[in-house]
This record gives C-alpha cells, sequence and structure tokens, in this order.
C-alpha cells in the first residue's frame, strides 16, 4: 500500500447501491497516502451525499462538467491532467456501456476520455446484469483498451440475489490501485530537504544573502516526490512554485531553517541543498541605518556566526539516516569538498564549481562531482538541474538502501 503515497488518484461514482462503500473506500486510499478527489454521477447524488465524501477526502466533489469554478471552466481538462488514476468504484452496467461506446456526456466519462492515467473499474451490479451478453461483451472491449476491472465478488446482494455483481471490498480495492504503480526507489521514505538563500537582517530593510536561487533544491524535491518519498522541504525566500506532493516549509533565517528542519524530523535522508549563510549581524538594528552625510566614514558591522545546519542536523540524536551536504566552491572544489564531508560527518557530498558559466548559482544547468566515505569522486557531467537531480537521487536511493 505504500506504493499509493503521494499518488492523486480520481474517484469516480456512478449510480449504485455499492456506493455507500465509496466513503470507505475513499478513507483506505488516503491511509494509503493518497490524494484523491472525487467525481460523482448525477444518479450517484441519490445514494450517497457530496458533502460526505468532500469531508472523508479533504476536497471538493466534483460533478458538473462544465463547472464555472474551474480554470477555464474545463473542470474534465484539469482532473484528466491532475491524476494518476482514475478508479471508478462502483461502475454500473450503465456506465461500463458508455464508457465502452466512447460516450462523454457527463464529466466523469469525459474525463475517462480525456485522461492519459490508468484507468480501473470496480462493477457493481445485480448478478443477472452482470452476466447479460451486452455487459459481458462491454467488458471485453474495456478489457481490451487496458482498463482494469476489479471483481466483482460474487455473494448475496442488495436485492435479495445471490451471485457475481458485488463491488469488491474497499481495503482490496484500495491494494489493487496500489498495484498500479511501480515501487519507487524512495517509496515509503521520509525526505527533508532545505533549499535556497538565507536572509540575516542588518536593520528592517537590508539584508545579508547570497545568490542561490534554490533551483536545485525544489529540483529535488521534486525528484524525490517523483520516487514515492514524502518530501518536507524547507525552503529560504525564493522565487519558485511548490513541486507537487511536497510539503513546503518557509523561512528567512538561518536560525528559522534550523528549527524547521529539527522540527521535521525523524527523516529517513537529509539533503542539505540550501546555501545558508555563515554569519549574521550580531544585532539587528530597530530602525533604518542612515547614511552619515557629513563624512566619508564607512560603517562596521560586527558579524556572529550562525548556527551550521548540516553539522547540526548530522550530530542530532535524531540523525537522519542518511545526510547529504553540497559544497559550492570556486577552487579546489574537490580537496574542500572532501574535508567538509569529513569535518560534518556526512554520508555523500555533492561538490559544484559555481565559478564556472553557465552553472551552479542562478543557471538552469549543474554539472557536479560526487564525494562518499571512500572519498572516491564520482562525476556527473553539465545537464539540467531537473535531469540532474533525478541522477542524484537515483544514486542517493541506492546508497541509502546498502547503508540499510
Amino acid at each position: 500500500m505504500q506504493r499509493l503515497l503521494n499518488k492523486q488518484v480520481v474517484l469516480g461514482i456512478s449510480g449504485g447501491i455499492a456506493a455507500y462503500k465509496s466513503a470507505e473506500l475513499v478513507r483506505r486510499l488516503k491511509d494509503a497516502g493518497a490524494d484523491v478527489r472525487v467525481v460523482m454521477t448525477r444518479a450517484a447524488h441519490e445514494f450517497i451525499t457530496p458533502l460526505t465524501l468532500q469531508a472523508l477526502s479533504g476536497n471538493p466533489v466534483h460533478g458538473d462538467l462544465l463547472d464555472p469554478a474551474a480554470e477555464a471552466a474545463m473542470g474534465h481538462i484539469e482532473l484528466a491532467r491532475w491524476a494518476d488514476l482514475v478508479l471508478i468504484a462502483p461502475a454500473t452496467a450503465d456506465l461500463m456501456a458508455r464508457l465502452a461506446t466512447g460516450r462523454g456526456d457527463d464529466l466523469l466519462t469525459t474525463l475517462v476520455l480525456a485522461t492519459d492515467a490508468p484507468i480501473a473499474l470496480a462493477p457493481a451490479m445485480n448478478q443477472a446484469m452482470w452476466r447479460d451478453p451486452a455487459t459481458q461483451a462491454n467488458l471485453q472491449t474495456l478489457l481490451q483498451r487496458d482498463i482494469k476491472v476489479y471483481g466483482p465478488a460474487a455473494g448475496e446482494q442488495a436485492c435479495g440475489d445471490i451471485g457475481p455483481g458485488r463491488m469488491l471490498e474497499p481495503t482490496e480495492i484500495a491494494a489493487r490501485c496500489a498495484e498500479c504503480f511501480e515501487r519507487g526507489l524512495l517509496t515509503g521514505r521520509h525526505v527533508l530537504i532545505n533549499a535556497g538563500p538565507t536572509r540575516e537582517a542588518i536593520d528592517p530593510v537590508r539584508y545579508l544573502s547570497n545568490h542561490s536561487s534554490g533551483k536545485m533544491g525544489f529540483a529535488l524535491a521534486e525528484a524525490a516526490a517523483e520516487a514515492g518519498a514524502r518530501v518536507t522541504l524547507v525552503a529560504g525566500p525564493v522565487n519558485l512554485p511548490t513541486p507537487p506532493r511536497v510539503d513546503r516549509v518557509d523561512v528567512t533565517s538561518a536560525a528559522e531553517m534550523l528549527a524547521a528542519c529539527e522540527a521535521a524530523l525523524p527523516a529517513d535522508l537529509f539533503i542539505a541543498s540550501a546555501a545558508v549563510a555563515d554569519y549574521r549581524p550580531a544585532s539587528c538594528a530597530p530602525g533604518k541605518l542612515k547614511k552619515e552625510t557629513d563624512s566619508d566614514a564607512g560603517l562596521t558591522l560586527t558579524l556572529i556566526r550562525n548556527p551550521d545546519i548540516l553539522a547540526t542536523l548530522a550530530g542530532h540524536a535524531q540523525r537522519p539516516g542518511f545526510c547529504v551536504g553540497f559544497a559550492a566552491e570556486t577552487d579546489d572544489v574537490l580537496g574542500y569538498a572532501s574535508d567538509k564531508l569529513t569535518r560534518k560527518n556526512l554520508d555523500l557530498i555533492v561538490a559544484n564549481d559555481v565559478s564556472q558559466p553557465g552553472i551552479g548559482f542562478n543557471a538552469d544547468d549543474n554539472a557536479v562531482t560526487l564525494i562518499d566515505r571512500s572519498l572516491a569522486p564520482q562525476p556527473l557531467p553539465r545537464a539540467s538541474k531537473h535531469k540532474l537531480a533525478r541522477q542524484l537521487i537515483a544514486v542517493i536511493a541506492d546508497r541509502l538502501t546498502t547503508s540499510a
């Protein structure tokens, strides 16, 4: 069931008595870590209320084909793109017939036509309707289109008949849904990542900072989520959208970043990609500092060291199982990186030469060298930060598994 972690499931509900089981199915999917959005046919409203499903899923329930509240009133396209899986439970004989003939006359059937996500049905109907040649022909058509069909089970039905047609129990349907997804490299792991710069206040309008854009850390967070991890991203002040399925915590200063990282523990993996300011002003002036207009005197600031977030977490009582640091250097890159790895008790360090044009701070590309405790360098050539992030996550996941 861990394969459902962070997965986005559209649950379609058609109009059958088994719709009462859909409420429990939402709970089971949510318990497994899935994000669930419900789409109901008009007939489904006669068996279960949207309010119940909204309360259980935590998301608005959809039913209108052209929803004025949706982006460009095209709710079916939004949901089709959002879904990792479209599950219809219960799927009535009527719904199966409409899908088999390619109908798109309501939100649910249009969504099925528009999505590239896997589609699964959990049929539920009277045993005679299930056995009818028309239903069986529709079933074969749907199977030939690679639509997955879960069930039905046999047993006593609401009408009093006994035979095949009962919808599978929610726990079994959720387990079948999990099988739709490959096990990710980091499935079931909690990954903590910090990213971006910190800002250390001089006065209410000025601060000390650096050129970090946060792009590498955000790309790593996205790649880790794609690999199945539960990701906490502690972000300094950056102008970047939150990657899908990532829990983001915004901070400003190094002290705030350390507190947020410690609050996120325990974690299986910590990737410290943030460019944390080494120093901060000893005190922040309560008002804007004024320039002396009648002299050429400079301004003297007293700086004190900031806490070392990476070293603190690597030596923490709740130390993450695997700690990865970054070393952004301008000279003797491998030497300084190797020293940092040893000095801070890290498992792996990612070294990059930020003096090289086109890579590093604010750039869309990067080129790095990995160094582990054997101090044997492993270069990863220049690539986009998104591509490089996936390569890094693959390497780190392999090292994490080996060290376990």
